[in-house]
């Protein structure tokens, strides 16, 4: 079978107004909007708009930019959490709770990765305790036994992977791009066996998930027992503190180059305060995009999002496939006079198209897909 070949020049084709490089001295009264495949990676054309995208009088079905409330959901008072998007590749939910979990959990369906949103306190593990803070990432493995033992009310940001979670390949930039890895923290035993966790009957309980169904085991000890361990698999905490953007100041950098962690069909990225861009002419804010291949869901943690405007901490936005998005209204003018930017975002990527869940329409802002309209005198 012949091998398919993509359609394309060496410098691709152009025709009409246009700016000699994306993203750099658009020209007057239009509007940019990146058209790509494979995320930021694949082919792409730049296209120059009369009108901004986003620019609609109204829309009818069910493909709409989307935000939620999620921190507000019902039946996330708990350290499993409660999902409010989901595909087969991943599982997205929120976690509210102020007391210790009362027993040990394995989630055998998924590797877990916890943002911590509010809240500290002990990991405890198979492999040790695992302190965290407001601004972790935890990483829990597939398969470990773990409980959370609390110091501060904690609402988490829960990202279920049915993959094993990694880094990214950092290429030019070398492996000290980001974050050295040495930064990345692993639990530490302690001495003993703790009595942490036991029940009224002075038992140990251990529930472990499969295939969504819960197993429950007894002991009369504690399971997280080991007396020491050595190889290159363990849970892990990142404090977005440690990682140091790629930024470049002329020129607006695609959203990839913030890619934290990633599994099979989906990735991960951190949106950090970092410098802006500050040669004359070059874009300060995000650009539109249809988002061809990818669902892309942010989740607001902390500062000033001013690419969105009437965003609060501790909410999401999903922009489904298909669909344009790219900076509210006074975003350009909101940038024009910043320095930095000053906002923690957590972004995830999917490949596959990610279904929103009872609960997460619950909480829904159900005008966010009109809140572009200011822009509409032209």
């Amino acid at each position: 079978m012949p091998k398919n070949e993509q359609i394309s020049t060496p410098h691709g084709w152009a025709q009409g107004r246009h700016s000699l490089q994306p993203h750099v001295k658009i020209p007057e009264g239009t509007y940019e909007e990146e058209h790509a495949r494979q995320g930021f990676f694949g082919r792409a054309s730049h296209l120059y708009h009369r009108h901004p995208p986003t620019g609609w009088l109204r829309i009818e079905g069910p493909l709409k930019p989307r935000a939620y409330e999620v921190v507000k959901m019902e039946g996330a008072e708990h350290a499993q959490g409660q999902v409010f998007l989901q595909n087969n590749d991943v599982q997205l939910g929120i976690a509210k709770f102020s007391q210790d979990m009362s027993v040990f959990v394995r989630n055998a369906d998924f590797d877990e990765v916890r943002f911590i949103h509010e809240g500290s306190g002990i990991l405890q593990t198979d492999y040790g305790d695992l302190e965290y803070r407001r601004g972790d990432y935890v990483v829990i493995p597939r398969g470990t036994t773990y409980r959370f033992a609390t110091r501060k009310s904690n609402v988490q940001l829960v990202i279920e992977s049915a993959t094993e979670i990694g880094l990214p390949d950092r290429g030019m930039l070398g492996r000290h791009a980001l974050f050295d890895p040495m930064v990345m923290r692993t639990p530490r035993l302690v001495d003993g066996e703790s009595q942490s966790g036991i029940n009224a009957d002075h038992e140990f309980e251990l529930r472990i998930k499969r295939q969504g169904q819960w197993t429950r085991i007894y002991y009369p000890w504690n399971p997280l027992n080991a007396s020491g361990w050595k190889g290159d698999l363990s849970p892990l905490a990142l404090n977005v503190e440690d990682i140091r953007p790629v930024v470049c100041p002329r020129y607006h950098l695609p959203p990839s180059v913030h890619t934290t962690f990633l599994a099979r069909n989906f990735v991960i990225c951190s949106f950090l305060p970092r410098p802006l861009e500050d040669e004359e002419g070059v874009m300060k804010v995000p650009f539109y995009h249809r988002n061809i291949d990818f669902d892309e869901v942010l989740f607001y943690h902390d500062g000033n999002f001013f690419s969105r405007e009437g965003i609060s901490a501790g909410s999401v936005t999903f922009h489904p496939q298909g669909i344009h998005h790219g900076p509210h209204p006074n975003a350009a003018q909101n940038a024009a006079n910043k320095a930095k930017t000053e906002e923690i975002a957590v972004m995830v990527d999917t490949f596959h198209p990610l279904n929103p869940t009872p609960s997460a329409e619950s909480v829904e802002f159900k005008d966010y897909y009109m809140s572009w309209r200011a822009d509409q005198k032209r």
